[in-house]
């Protein structure tokens, strides 16, 4: 017997500071002398040895089953090379399961990168090219020690879709 999968489209936003923040922080370009405020990434890396890399990602598209957050620290993801990107979000929860109710789906510029809260539910990034080369700050374990995922399609026999208007639409 086949398994009934349901679809559900999640339309992706403009993200703003003001839209992001149940969810974390967007960092735009500041200038070189600017003080140090509430404007920059507020980090917490201090459970591990922070770790900053470049990762390539390949043609995920659009769709995801599995959410994922770490708790343990915030995450900083950006593109190279000023690529647009897509990410799902939920906020940080008490339980072991994302809010389905207050998911959120972001399109985020290539002049910006994001800081997710320690908590905070992702799936993405997402895009439609080959491939595009990510930023990430987070801990060096983060993917071992500090790794929880929920899976849509186990608990709710689900998939979820971002849709834009623009050239990410079908």
């Amino acid at each position: 017997m086949s398994q009934l999968i349901s679809v559900q489209k999640i339309a992706a936003r403009e993200i703003t500071a003001e839209n992001f923040s149940p969810y974390g922080q967007v960092i735009f370009t500041t200038p070189d002398y600017k003080r140090y405020d509430d404007k920059d990434a507020l980090l917490n890396l201090t459970n591990g040895t922070p770790r900053f890399y470049i990762m390539r990602l390949e043609k995920p598209g659009r769709k995801f089953r599995k959410i994922t957050r770490h708790v343990l620290c915030t995450q900083c993801l950006g593109s190279l090379a000023g690529k647009e990107w897509l990410i799902a979000v939920a906020p940080p929860s008490e339980s072991n399961k994302p809010d389905l109710e207050n998911l959120a789906a972001f399109r985020v510029p290539g002049n910006c990168f994001i800081k997710l809260e320690a908590g905070t539910w992702h799936a993405g990034p997402h895009f439609e090219e080959e491939f595009i080369d990510f930023y990430n700050l987070e801990l060096s374990d983060t993917n071992e020690a500090d790794h929880y995922s929920h899976d849509f399609l186990k608990s709710h026999d689900l998939e979820l879709e971002i849709v834009c208007s623009d050239r990410f639409s079908d």
